[in-house]
């Protein structure tokens, strides 16, 4: 597993360094070789975990263990985007942000409410998108920086619409939220900046007119959080021009490193969410 002896590529200068070297002696990359672990961590992330296929797992996963969670909930909603709900107990125990969640400072749901969804109809149309949008993030950018680009976006997405939604109704709780669209917006842009980056003028007007196609039907329909969207867009789109093409740099250890901490923050952050809820209900 750990590398002891021997060179490795730097990922930020693409040149052969050793792997126990402090800093790499042509760019100055601090500890290129991850303290030996770096091999292993490029394994895994690039080759072993699917990412794309991680979070479509976790997101219906997630979408059935709160239907277990609360059962009489299932058909309570009326009307076919209601079909199959979740209800709100269960998804705050699993991570939903926004409402009590947001108000108690539970920061990490801006992490977690991207794995929840809200009815079969709203998991169904988000999976649909992301793998759509996820292989093809992957390919141009990535495993690691895509995952990065989804988490981030997404949790961009719920920060500004948590505070908006606050600001816009003063003394009033912000509206719990959840869903993947924010992320999904962050692949669309990043997707975007790719195309105009390299030139592709028909890969980046089709993306427009996705995009454009999202936005007006968050408008026309009920319920959907348009400031996740919009910021779950500025935050791919910053997020993209910050990362480079997997073609012309290799990811580098610090962006498989922060890969596999938002994975292990989302986890810790839905077991937080579950007990702290669920210790709220055996206190009430």
């Amino acid at each position: 597993m750990r590398q002891a002896q021997g060179s490795i590529v730097c990922a930020e200068c693409g040149k052969l360094v050793g792997i126990n070297e402090p800093r790499c002696p042509y760019c100055g990359a601090w500890r290129p070789g991850l303290f030996g672990w770096a091999p292993f961590v490029r394994n895994v992330v690039g080759q072993r975990l699917d990412l794309v296929s991680l979070i479509l797992m976790t997101c219906v996963t997630l979408y059935a263990v709160a239907l277990l969670l609360e059962p009489d909930a299932i058909f309570a909603g009326r009307g076919l985007f209601s079909l199959l709900s979740p209800g709100n107990r269960a998804l705050y125990q699993l991570g939903m942000t926004g409402g009590v969640a947001w108000e108690l400072g539970w920061w990490w749901t801006l992490l977690t409410a991207n794995y929840l969804h809200g009815g079969v109809l709203h998991i169904l149309f988000n999976m649909m998108w992301i793998r759509n949008l996820g292989p093809a993030a992957t390919e141009v950018y990535g495993p690691a920086r895509a995952f990065v680009l989804f988490n981030v976006a997404g949790a961009a997405g719920f920060l500004v619409s948590n505070v908006m939604t606050s600001m816009t109704n003063p003394g009033a709780f912000a509206s719990p939220t959840i869903g993947a669209s924010g992320g999904i917006f962050g692949l669309l842009a990043a997707l975007i900046v790719y195309g105009r980056k390299r030139g592709s003028s028909a890969m980046e007007t089709q993306l427009w007119q996705w995009a454009i196609l999202l936005f007006v039907f968050g408008f026309i329909m009920r319920g959907v959080n348009n400031w996740a969207h919009g910021a779950g867009f500025a935050g791919g789109w910053i997020a993209a021009h910050l990362m480079g093409f997997i073609d012309e740099q290799r990811e580098s250890s610090a962006m498989l490193i922060a890969s596999l901490l938002l994975i292990v923050v989302t986890a810790a952050g839905i077991v937080l969410s579950f007990v702290n809820v669920t210790q709220a209900l055996l206190g009430g």
